[in-house]
């Protein structure tokens, strides 16, 4: 017979199937099913072999499915094997002649993971309280988290009785940094990780447009509170619980650097995901794609931001041929991860008009970054160059009158930057003039006459 645990925690299926089997004195044993072999062959002696084991130890195999591509091996394995066989695979596998029972195991709310954490951050645990919700709520806990977390602690704050030193680190931002650095998902393959310490005054919006970024890091700083304490996550029965964001606008316009603000706001990793290449042609392919993002981002609270959203949620036409429906179909699981994901999720497109506004009104917010005036501009660039930087007399008008995105603005600071350095000079208004003719020959573009008034050419 083969037991079926189906669920997203896949280490929490293989410790409940171990702390069943130790309440009757048995060992079980573990393997991922990535190493079956393909031949029937050698899965048949593979089987003989493990059918061996298990009546000379009296224990019971574990076979982590979390990842199966091809359930045929698993499936012939699990029949020729002949013994009581445990998978962990997210859902129900068809597992051939073998009889099959099915039990489902949800992951755990954070109020049940509540004890976990308490018990293993020991004597922390007191002074941590507002802090360890909070971790319950962002991280999916595994004794293993728990220890880890409760072992930097000691080293880092070794005394929980004594009181904290004055520009020592707090033990709550302590406890945060290891969860997320532990919980850290392993999802290389599938996105980058962007490493930023980007901070509020870095970005130059207007006051209605932060002011919505501002509620964002609101709602998913207090989610524990009004989903789990108020009730929300209840009288919602687990739909639309994921928030969601589209950044609309030009290309460096301040997207990216946004979201990476409100990564180091939370104290969460930022993700960046182009959904160009997760798309396949093979029928299936960008759902795979999509599932296994989600459900590894689930293990660390990460922020998904998915580039060039018009991929995906471009306007859609007539349905004329199956792969037309088949895109819809991609659209729909998407929408779907984006809603029941726990973390946050920013969509990024150049252009607004191009998104269909049936998914638009599924967002929660939408944020749109216009191409920067003189005056904001005129503000960048007098953020831009870090202060060690050694700058000459720099007139901040002339150079807001340069046509520039704040990406391109940086690019130019940069350039300037590097002939001055270059010169070994201070940077002026002739490295930065420069760079910019540059930066236009990029784009095909050339400085006009209202650009360049009143520079000393």
């Amino acid at each position: 017979m083969t037991l079926q645990l189906c669920g997203p925690d896949p280490l929490g299926k293989e410790q409940a199937a171990a702390a069943a089997l130790a309440t009757i004195g048995r060992p079980l044993f573990a393997i991922g099913a990535a190493i079956l072999p393909g031949a029937p062959a050698d899965i048949a002696r593979l089987a003989q072999l493990w059918r061996r084991d298990l009546v000379l130890t009296g224990g019971a195999l574990f076979v982590d499915a979390d990842r199966l591509n091809d359930p045929a091996p698993l499936a012939l394995f699990a029949t020729l094997l002949g013994r009581p066989l445990i998978v962990g695979a997210p859902d129900a596998l068809m597992l051939g002649q073998a009889p099959t029972v099915r039990l489902d195991m949800p992951r755990l709310t954070a109020n049940e993971q509540l004890p976990l954490w308490r018990d293993r951050l020991g004597p922390y645990a007191k002074k941590l309280n507002g802090t360890i919700e909070r971790l319950a709520y962002h991280f999916p806990v595994s004794p293993e988290l728990a220890d880890s977390v409760a072992a930097e602690l000691a080293v880092l704050a070794p005394d929980p009785a004594a009181k904290a030193k004055k520009g020592a680190p707090k033990l709550d931002e302590i406890a945060w940094d290891a969860a997320r650095r532990f919980a850290r998902p392993r999802m290389e393959d599938l996105a980058r990780r962007i490493d930023s310490e980007a901070q509020w005054n870095d970005l130059v919006l207007p006051p209605a447009q932060k002011d919505v970024l501002k509620a964002i890091v609101a709602q998913v700083r207090n989610r524990p509170t009004v989903y789990e304490s108020w009730g929300f996550a209840k009288r919602s029965a687990g739909r639309g619980l994921g928030i969601s964001v589209l950044f609309s606008g030009p290309s460096g316009a301040g997207k990216t650097l946004a979201g990476e603000i409100l990564g180091a706001e939370l104290g969460l990793d930022v993700y960046r995901i182009d959904l160009s290449s997760m798309m396949s042609k093979w029928i299936g392919e960008t759902e795979k794609n999509l599932r296994r993002l989600f459900d590894a981002a689930e293990e660390g609270a990460a922020i998904l931001q998915f580039d060039e959203a018009d991929a995906l949620f471009g306007k859609r036409g007539e349905i004329n041929e199956s792969r037309d429906r088949h895109a819809n179909i991609e659209v729909s699981y998407l929408l779907q991860r984006i809603e029941e994901y726990r973390g946050l999720s920013i969509l990024t497109t150049n252009y607004r008009s191009n998104i269909d506004s049936a998914f638009l009104r599924r967002l929660r917010f939408i944020i749109d970054f216009d191409f920067p005036g003189q005056a904001e501009r005129a503000e960048i660039w007098q953020r831009i160059f870090p202060k060690s930087t050694p700058k000459g007399a720099l007139d901040f008008d002339r150079l807001s009158q340069l046509n520039l995105s704040g990406g391109s603005i940086r690019n130019v600071a940069m350039g300037a930057a590097f002939a001055a350095a270059d010169r070994g000079q201070h940077v002026g208004m002739a490295h930065i003039l420069s760079a910019a003719r540059l930066e236009y020959e990029k784009s095909g573009r050339s400085l006009t006459s209202a650009e360049l008034r009143g520079w000393l050419l």
